[in-house]
This record gives C-alpha cells, structure tokens and sequence, in this order.
C-alpha cells in the first residue's frame, strides 16, 4: 500500500474532541458541514464496525450517491471507513459518471487528537482495488481535494463555535 497516493489534510478545531467527534457522527451535524455548496442527505447513519453510512449529494435536480461501510469505530478516537465514491440510488457500486477514472473505492481513516482545549483532526484517503488509471486519477485530483475538504472543514468550524 506504501506505493499509493495517499491524500491528507490536518486541521486544529477550537473545540474539544468529544464534541469535534460529536460533528462527525450526528447525522444532523454531519449534514450541514458534508459536501459543503449542496444539499447533503443522509438516510442512514449506522455508526459501529461494519455499519453503513448511505449519503445523497443534491444540487438542483442532480444527486450524487456514496456509500460507506466502517471498519473501525473507536470513540472520540479514531474512524476508518471504506468509501464507495460512487453509488446508484439503490447503493450498489458504479463507475463516477463525472470522472470514470476516479476510484470507486477509497480507504479513510480520521483521528481525532485532544491538543490542550483544541481537537486536531487527521483525514486520509488511499484507493483501494483500484487501477492503474483510478491511481493516476487520483494522484492528479489530490491537489485540489483541500477545497472541497477544506470548505467542509470551515463550515465544521462555525458550527463547533456555534455549539460551543
């Protein structure tokens, strides 16, 4: 796996770990900092090792479906998931129909460490089953994966201030 391109972003919250993981595992919160710019669906949210997470992505008349399954969930601590990119409206896994080449499936893990009063999150995502056209894919969207990210992570930021 070492010879896979591994995307990552770190960011400090102002915020304690608990309630930084709070963000990431109620569906209510995760749905207004999720796929910032649009409209993020979740209709189902089972957060335990092999549980799923099944996410519609709307804007306009358009939706984007993932599916997730975790594989570890360790309280405030740490989540590792394997991200389907791309589903149809029934869940079942399909090429990106806006990047063919894009991975359809990611491994993700994200930490959560306590720094004083502050929560320092880890994101990384590795492709996983994928070809040498998804990994290519891949190592060349890294570089503009901080905006979308990025813009979810600021949204996160306001809504822990507002919680705080």
């Amino acid at each position: 796996m070492s010879d896979l391109p591994e995307y990552i972003i770190e960011r400090e919250f102002n915020a304690p770990r608990e309630l930084v993981w709070k963000a990431w595992t109620d569906p209510e919160l995760l749905s207004r900092w999720y796929g910032p710019n649009i409209e993020t669906i979740i209709h189902k949210f089972d957060l335990e090792p092999e549980g799923v997470w099944l996410n519609e992505m709307k804007w306009g008349e358009n939706s984007n479906y993932q599916k997730v399954v975790f594989k570890e969930v360790s309280p405030p601590s740490k989540m590792i998931w394997h991200h389907f990119s791309s589903t149809d409206a029934e869940w079942n896994d399909m090429p990106n129909p806006m990047m063919p080449d894009w991975p359809h499936l990611l491994l993700t893990t994200v930490t959560f460490e306590q720094s004083g009063e502050n929560t320092l999150v880890r994101l990384s995502q590795v492709p996983l089953e994928c070809s040498d056209a998804e990994i290519a894919c891949f190592a060349e969207a890294m570089a503009n994966m901080d905006k979308g990210w990025g813009s979810g992570f600021d949204i996160l930021a306001d809504i822990l201030a507002e919680l705080g």
